[in-house]
C-alpha cells in the first residue's frame, strides 16, 4: 500500500525538484499526486512500497537538515554583504505597500476589537 512520504504544499520548485532527484537517485519507487483543481486533494510524493518507509524518510530528514543549514548560511552571508534588506529599507523602497499592510493590520484589529469594546460601553454605562 502506498504511504504519504512528502507534502508539496507551500514547497518551493527547487526544493521539490530537489527531493525528487534525491528520491531517483536513491531508487526509490514513488509517485506524485496533484491537488487538482478545486484543491480537493493533496500535493505529496508517495511511496509505493511501504519497506522502504524508514530508509525515504531518513534521506529526506537529511536532505532538509542540509538544506536548512545551506540556506540559513546563504541568509546569513547577504545580511554580512548588506544585501539582506532592513524593515527601513523596505519602506523606504515600498511606501504603498507598507502602509497598505499597516491599515490591512489596523482595520483587522479594530474589527476584532469592535464587539468587545461596545459590550463594555453597554455594560459600563448602566452602573
Amino acid at each position: 500500500m502506498a504511504t504519504l512520504l512528502f507534502r508539496l504544499a507551500n514547497v518551493s520548485d527547487e526544493e521539490a525538484w530537489e527531493v525528487r532527484r534525491l528520491l531517483d537517485e536513491h531508487g526509490f519507487d514513488t509517485y506524485e499526486t496533484h491537488a487538482g483543481f478545486w484543491r480537493l486533494g493533496v500535493d505529496a510524493i508517495w511511496l509505493r512500497d511501504d519497506t522502504q518507509l524508514d530508509a525515504a524518510r531518513e534521506v529526506i530528514e537529511r536532505y532538509q537538515a542540509e538544506r536548512q543549514a545551506r540556506v540559513r548560511q546563504e541568509h546569513a552571508d547577504r545580511i554580512e554583504r548588506g544585501e539582506q534588506p532592513t524593515q527601513w529599507q523596505r519602506l523606504r523602497h515600498h511606501p504603498v505597500r507598507v502602509l497598505l499592510v499597516a491599515l490591512a493590520v489596523l482595520a483587522i484589529l479594530a474589527l476584532t476589537l469592535l464587539p468587545f469594546l461596545r459590550l463594555i460601553e453597554a455594560f459600563g454605562g448602566t452602573s
